[in-house]
């Protein structure tokens, strides 16, 4: 996973704190609804995430997958409700 700057680690905490739920690890049957978009040399990808108080929410998880080497890396953007 690739370092998350400060600042957007602030938004993604400031988007979660104003959303107002305990986010926990989703379920598998999350991929049923996130999606992913081939760009050409990565994977755009947005994960739907879940709370203990509701389950899935409208929050998701923005971010970059692409291979270097064979390694995958995950680059986060932000976290928000679409």
């Amino acid at each position: 996973m690739a370092p998350i700057s400060d600042a957007t680690a602030e938004q993604m905490r400031a988007s979660v704190a104003a959303y107002g739920a305990t986010l926990i690890l989703p379920p598998k049957a999350t991929w049923e609804t996130s999606v992913a978009q081939w760009m050409g040399s990565h994977w755009d990808v947005l994960i739907d995430l879940w709370s203990a108080e509701e389950g899935r929410t409208d929050l998701v998880l923005d971010a970059r997958v692409q291979l270097v080497g064979e390694d995958p890396l995950v680059t986060v953007h932000a976290i928000y409700v679409p």
